[in-house]
């Protein structure tokens, strides 16, 4: 019995109990630490800012997740989110003020123009979206003197536009003004925005990096230290935080990426050739296709494509539509997207919220491509168009 716990009662000693050895053992993972206390050396360090003195700022888990974050995207910091949506407004939170001005894409995530539109507009920052293939020269002249953060998606949710990042990027830093970009699609893996300009890096972990459908994470990483510093400000001002579980479970995600991501590109491609093929569908939006207008861009700054792409059938009415998405069996119903499983929503209302949409041919069809036998998936497909065809007549 260590020295001094001889008259320690049963409730002392159960409460003070060693809870873990020392040294830890060394494992190719880092150790989940479940705690939101620290206890701290001294009574001087209670105070010491430089350290971490509450969980809730991450320990050994969320430290090995940040690191690897920004060795993958070339980052001076990173910082964790319990989702993908509150890097994006966290992201935004940590740079804005009142009266600042915003420039968001028109093809932007449904959510995050929720936010910009209640949550932005109310706390006195004015919000302006430009059209996706916007050159940069015009998309800067939209802003005015308050002009702040250009906020960027490539590609465009659902009809996956490409954006000329680079141009967009270094015409707003020869203004003095801040860029954020969702790279999701490219997953922090075959696009770099920041080795490409942009200021902010946002991307929704739940989606490839994560890769199981059963985790909510998203990170912002930034080079320049004073966003460095504003991110993690924001992060400790607004409370966010990550359980060590889950940024375990990122983390492990992460280790398969470059595995995953190239499986699921190859397939998304192989189904996206044979789409193309198919009397019921006038076009396949697909950037890593030959055939699309932003295929030069992608081919330019991509290393690749990720199995997230969209199509459109010829018009029809939307029973047709719910027609072949109800014969689907191996692709699920369902939002979001980048896990191993296939997935498949229509537009529904999304669309109608742009200010600059075009008119599109025929109805809009996303498709996720997951981690299955290409030619299970196109035998899937065929018979929902088989439904589709049944129903269009």
């Amino acid at each position: 019995m260590p020295e001094g716990r001889e008259g320690w009662g049963d409730s002392t000693r159960l409460t003070h109990a060693k809870s873990a050895p020392a040294p830890l053992a060394r494992t190719v993972g880092p150790a989940i630490q479940r705690g939101s206390t620290v206890l701290m050396d001294s009574a001087a360090q209670l105070y010491d800012h430089s350290l971490i003195t509450y969980g809730r700022q991450g320990l050994a888990a969320q430290d090995a997740l940040m690191a690897a974050l920004c060795d993958m995207e070339g980052a001076g910091g990173c910082q964790l989110y319990p989702s993908g949506l509150a890097a994006l407004t966290g992201a935004m939170l940590a740079v804005l003020k009142a009266g600042d001005e915003v420039l968001v894409v028109d093809t932007i995530y449904a959510p995050t123009r929720r936010f910009c539109d209640r949550v932005l507009k109310r706390y006195g920052v004015s919000v302006r979206y430009y059209p996706a293939r916007l050159p940069a020269d015009q998309i800067l002249a939209l802003g005015g003197p308050a002009l702040k953060l250009v906020v960027l998606e490539s590609p465009g949710s659902l009809t996956l536009e490409m954006q000329d990042v680079p141009a967009i990027a270094a015409a707003a830093r020869a203004r003095g003004v801040l860029t954020l970009m969702d790279n999701t699609w490219g997953a922090g893996l075959l696009f770099k925005p920041l080795a490409h300009g942009v200021d902010l890096s946002v991307q929704a972990l739940t989606k490839y990096v994560c890769g199981t459908s059963d985790v909510f994470m998203g990170s912002a990483c930034a080079c320049d230290p004073t966003l460095i510093k504003a991110l993690s400000d924001g992060v400790l001002h607004l409370g966010w935080a990550v359980s060590p579980d889950d940024a375990y479970q990122a983390l492990r995600g992460l280790r398969t990426l470059a595995v995953r991501l190239d499986r699921h590109g190859q397939s998304g491609i192989a189904v996206a050739d044979w789409l193309v093929r198919r009397p019921e569908v006038i076009e396949v939006i697909h950037p890593a296709l030959a055939s699309s207008p932003d295929h030069a861009l992608w081919a330019r700054d991509y290393s690749g494509a990720c199995g997230l792409f969209s199509f459109l059938f010829r018009p029809a009415p939307d029973a047709a539509v719910d027609a072949f998405l109800d014969a689907l069996t191996l692709f699920g119903l369902g939002f979001s997207w980048g896990g191993f499983e296939s997935l498949a929503i229509s537009a529904g209302d999304q669309l109608v919220q742009r200010r600059h949409g075009e008119a599109l041919a025929g109805p809009l069809v996303r498709l996720h491509i997951g981690l299955e036998t290409p030619s299970d998936l196109i035998q899937d497909l065929q018979r929902g168009l088989d439904a589709f065809a049944a129903k269009a007549g």
